[in-house]
């Protein structure tokens, strides 16, 4: 062989591997997927602690990454050139954190219990059986005693025939689903990318952590002032540790504590729950943020107190769900969706030239052809549609869903990529909820209500959403170079493979422990309990439009709109409509102070040392991340090779 020819084969070696989607790459995500899913469960709920994906970064992925960056160090300096590229680290961190949301709190732990509930918990009490069994679909779920006994009991095996026959069909129809779903989720992230990446150069404030170590880990692990940080936060976790292996021992309390109880007198003992935390990862994510959306955080959060307290003045707590929280913030959820997509429009305008003509947008560059994803999201949308009229649901029904849960996608989506919060739960507000009260239950009849029940998995909260982690993974792609129609590919085998590892994991894990016996209390009294307690109650008690829930939802998306128009007209405006969308979360009520706390030093950061005084301290707070994202899974391992919870650094 020629030394041109040599020379030429080494350099399309250089640039396939600098693509990132290699074979290594794909190989060590599949492998390390199980592990993953297994520890995920195991934390989340066989012991209800630690709980990585209830917030935007998940810190399992950050930590596996570590390990393989520190393992990339010794293979460097054994066989140099054999090393993963920054490339290959983040193909893999893009397809964990994809299998880490399917296998999520709010995405297939929510599935699964809800499959043979239904079956095992009827009674002649409760008269589901007589209720909705006759609307529920038999090969969409699990009605087989014999498999649930081991299940719910527990002190069985997956693997016995009898156990594991009934949950194949069921549980690869789920799979198709979600993998279906995230196509769709892939083909409008294929229609923005552009847009919100290269045109808008929008920041994605949650990827900024595993850039820099995939880039760069010895800069960041040398600085002295990350150093500082990791050490404080690690004392904090290890005293922790020790404090709940041997409880004598003094806790530094970082965790969430509720001072509600402070508050006696009325009206102010209307502000209910009232969280105090100081989690140093919490502060550390927030400081990344823009500045105007954490105090927006933070002020809309203490904002809902002053709504209690003026309702008890008022005497409108007499009204149930007064101030409506949810209502407001899925309304504002909604609003910023539309939001997203009219900031866009000239874009859409490029892509509709580019489907009716030749003309328009450049797409050789997208992870799909605009044409294609278009085709893709149109067969992904057919698909939704046609499952949910199997399941049961009218025309109508399905289709006003379909839309509000994409508008709701895109919502989540855009505001990571812009703004980057630490979480956004919008627990309980899905167009299912919002249906059952603009419609009412007994005008969306029985059919319909049954489908939502098998829909609330993925609709009782949004933390760990697959379209916003995916998108994410694109700009990942445009800051080092992987080539986007691979990473699409890649994203596809971790939805696909994540979601079988995740019914894996937890199916073996409850076969075990028992789901209503030794897994913590959501698997059954939440995941289970909730779509078909609520399904029960619609039922039994039918209702038609709800005024308060409607009004309320309206206001939340006419003060999102308000919000947004006056960040247009007034430059200092300093008040963001994402911070009020996600101000009412369970989240928000751990983090509110530690956001406070990094508003407060990004705000003089910026003051009185400007750009510069900023970039010297990211390390800082990158510090506080890693030290709560390493040492604290480091000792989830512990704990695992313990067989017992420890210390949970979150929430």
């Amino acid at each position: 062989m020629s030394e041109e020819v040599l020379q030429k084969v080494l350099v399309e070696k250089r640039d396939i591997r600098l693509k990132g989607v290699t074979w290594r790459s794909l190989l060590i995500s599949l492998i390390l997927m199980p592990f993953n899913a297994f520890w995920i469960m195991q934390m989340e709920l066989v012991w209800y602690s630690g709980h990585p994906t209830t917030i935007s970064l998940f810190f399992n992925v950050i930590y596996i990454m570590t390990i393989l960056i520190g393992l990339n160090w010794v293979v460097k300096r054994a066989f140099p050139g054999r090393e993963l590229s920054p490339q290959e680290l983040l193909v893999i961190y893009v397809m964990l954190s994809l299998a880490s949301a399917v296998a999520g709190h709010d995405f297939i732990q929510v599935l699964l219990p809800a499959l043979g509930h239904a079956f095992w918990f009827a009674s002649p009490e409760n008269q589901w059986q007589s209720l909705f069994h006759r609307y529920i679909p038999k090969w969409l779920t699990v009605s087989d005693m014999t498999a649930l006994r081991g299940y719910y009991e527990g002190g069985s095996s997956l693997y016995l025939l009898r156990n594991l026959l009934p949950w194949i069909l069921p549980v690869s129809i789920w799979v198709v689903f979600i993998s279906v779903l995230f196509l769709g989720f892939l083909a409008i992230n294929s229609l923005l990318r552009k847009e919100w990446i290269e045109n808008e150069k929008l920041s994605y404030p949650v990827v900024a952590l595993p850039l820099q170590l995939a880039r760069s880990p010895g800069s960041l692990f040398s600085d002295r002032m990350f150093r500082i940080a990791f050490l404080l936060v690690a004392v904090i976790d290890i005293v922790n540790t020790i404090h709940v292996l041997y409880p004598p021992f003094p806790a530094i309390n970082v965790r969430r504590r509720d001072i509600g109880y402070l508050f006696t007198e009325r009206p102010w003992s209307a502000i209910g729950g009232t969280g105090i935390s100081f989690y140093p990862c919490a502060i550390g994510l927030g400081f990344f943020m823009p500045v105007d959306l954490i105090f927006s955080c933070w002020f809309f959060y203490l904002f809902w107190k002053f709504e209690r307290v003026i309702g008890a003045i008022g005497g409108w707590e007499g009204l149930p769900g007064f101030p409506y929280i949810d209502r407001q913030t899925s309304g504002a959820y909604i609003a910023l969706g539309i939001i997203a997509i009219w900031l866009s429009r000239a874009h859409i305008r490029t892509i509709w030239r580019r489907l009716t003509s030749k003309n328009g947008a450049d797409d050789s560059k997208e992870p799909m052809g605009y044409r294609s994803a278009t085709g893709i999201l149109a067969l992904s949308f057919l698909f939704f549609m046609a499952f949910s009229l199997m399941i049961g649901m009218s025309i109508p029904v399905a289709l006003v869903f379909y839309i509000v849960y994409m508008l709701i996608s895109i919502s989540i989506t855009r505001m990571r990529a812009e703004l980057g919060p630490p979480a956004h739960d919008l627990h309980f507000a899905g167009p299912d909820q919002l249906m059952a009260y603009a419609i009412g239950t007994k005008h969306l009849g029985p059919r319909n209500l049954t489908a939502f029940s098998y829909y609330f998995w993925f609709n009782r909260a949004y933390r760990g959403h697959p379209m916003a982690h995916s998108l994410e993974g694109f700009k990942l792609a445009e800051r080092t170079g992987i080539d986007n129609k691979g990473l699409a590919l890649a994203q596809i085998v971790a939805v696909v493979m994540g979601s079988i590892a995740a019914f894996w994991a937890l199916l073996h894990l409850c076969y075990i422990h028992g789901a209503g016996t030794k897994m913590y209390w959501p698997i059954t009294a939440a995941f289970g309990w909730e779509p078909f307690n609520r399904l029960t109650g619609w039922l039994q008690n039918p209702e038609g439009f709800r005024a308060q829930e409607t009004i309320f939802t309206i206001i939340g998306f006419l003060f999102a709109f308000f919000l947004m128009a006056m960040r247009v007209r007034f430059i200092s405006w300093p008040f963001h409509p994402v911070g009020f969308a996600v101000s009412g979360s369970w989240s928000m009520d751990h983090i509110w102070l530690p956001l406070f706390i990094a508003w407060l030093a990004k705000t003089i950061t910026m003051r009185y040392g400007g750009i510069g005084a900023y970039r010297k301290a990211s390390p800082f707070f990158f510090g506080l991340i890693m030290g709560d994202f390493v040492i604290g899974g480091s000792i989830s391992m512990l704990a695992l090779l313990l067989g017992r919870p420890l210390y949970p650094f979150w929430p």
